[in-house]
């Protein structure tokens, strides 16, 4: 299984853990040197130890995509430091800023503003390995996608989904974690395409959500998006996701024997042991929903891991962090998601992340990375329109 991490450095693991080293994590982040108003350096969140994975199944269709446009999937592929031959293997791994990275330039380079929703709209249950047999084999539709948010861990670290339950609507959502991420309105798009298609493998074609919602700003050509969706449209939203009603939940499944679907549990769980010393990863993977829902407290979030919050605490200090770096660190990327993808002002951000007001949200903004969340939203669209 080879694994390749950007920008051109590959590493190859016999087997193995799937940790691989990557200075570029945080450092990717826009910093400055510059002394903040209190005089001292400006301070971020701590660099990760590791980058976070995905299965190349996961983007799997980038070259079928690239072809359709015209594009040379291999030239493609060597500007942005990934090697073909990965696609040849869909348990191939890359680590998760690379295909970030690689969804970058290829919107640069086919001048394709939706390429994500292409790339998505061929993907589905048959990228996702075992974690796709499972939500599958399923009894139900509900049970399936407690499965795919449960498992979706096994195949792509770095972004999250959810499901959530209220009344008569229910939410999926895809929430990119990842710090230095870069085409989140992209990989987003293709994300949500991707989570459409399972419903519709798992509902039947008649299927279709009450309303899609993407996390960034209404593209100048929205045609594209209501084709494929065929539902209402909400740009700007603090979130990728579909919402439908709940009725879908109960919609049975075909039966399998019980013996295949104990099978892949099985498989899946030893899967999880190889992962199960991934504290801060399994963290980060919850906190971003956690707080955009008021629900993201040390004890609160130490209770979905069935420990006390001194455990919590504990645990993670052992490993080198902290909640608290988790928090912010988690504050910072989801506010460089609204500042960039979005055109929310900096008062609607602040109330999205629970500050008091805009003031304390800017202090905030200034300490993690050196600038005032006005500049950091120039800096961005600068770069945007110098790549266009």
């Amino acid at each position: 299984m080879k694994v390749s991490q950007h920008p051109c450095a590959r590493v190859t693991s016999p087997d193995s853990g799937w940790t691989f080293p990557d200075s570029a994590a945080y450092s990717r982040c826009v910093r400055s040197t510059k002394p903040t108003s209190a005089g001292g350096r400006a301070r971020k969140p701590r660099s990760r130890p590791s980058d976070a994975t995905l299965h190349i199944g996961a983007i799997w269709s980038v070259p079928e995509v690239l072809r359709t446009l015209g594009a040379d999937p291999a030239e493609v592929c060597a500007e942005a430091g990934i090697d073909i031959e990965l696609f040849d293997d869909p348990n191939n791994l890359i680590s998760y800023h690379s295909g970030s990275h690689l969804f970058r330039v290829c919107v640069e380079r086919t001048g394709c503003q939706y390429f994500g929703l292409l790339v998505g709209q061929k993907g589905g249950l048959n990228y996702l390995g075992l974690v796709g047999l499972l939500v599958r084999y399923s009894p139900d539709v509900g049970s399936a996608l407690r499965s795919l948010v449960r498992y979706m861990h096994l195949h792509i670290q770095g972004a999250v989904t959810t499901l959530e339950v209220s009344g008569k609507t229910a939410k999926l959502d895809y929430e990119i974690y990842q710090a230095d991420a870069e085409a989140t309105d992209q990989i987003g798009d293709g994300a949500v395409a991707v989570l459409y298609n399972i419903m519709r493998a798992l509902c039947g074609p008649n299927w279709s959500p009450l309303e899609v919602r993407l996390a960034h700003r209404k593209p100048d050509d929205v045609m594209p998006f209501r084709r494929f969706f065929q539902a209402p449209l909400l740009f700007d939203a603090e979130e990728n996701a579909l919402v439908f009603s709940s009725d879908a939940l109960r919609h049975p499944l075909p039966e399998v024997e019980p013996e295949l679907r104990r099978l892949l549990a099985t498989q899946i769980e030893a899967l999880e042991e190889q992962h199960s010393d991934q504290l801060p990863e399994k963290v980060r993977s919850i906190l971003r929903t956690a707080l955009l829902t008021d629900h993201g407290s040390a004890s609160q979030i130490a209770s979905l891991f069935s420990m006390h919050s001194r455990t919590l605490h504990r645990r993670l200090s052992a490993v080198g962090t902290s909640f608290r770096e988790l928090v912010d660190e988690s504050r910072f990327e989801i506010a460089r998601q609204l500042l960039t993808d979005t055109d929310a002002d900096v008062s609607h951000v602040a109330n999205v992340l629970n500050y008091a007001d805009s003031s304390a949200f800017t202090r905030a903004f200034r300490r993690w990375c050196g600038m005032t969340p006005a500049q950091w939203r120039v800096r961005q669209n600068r770069s945007r329109t110098a790549r266009r």
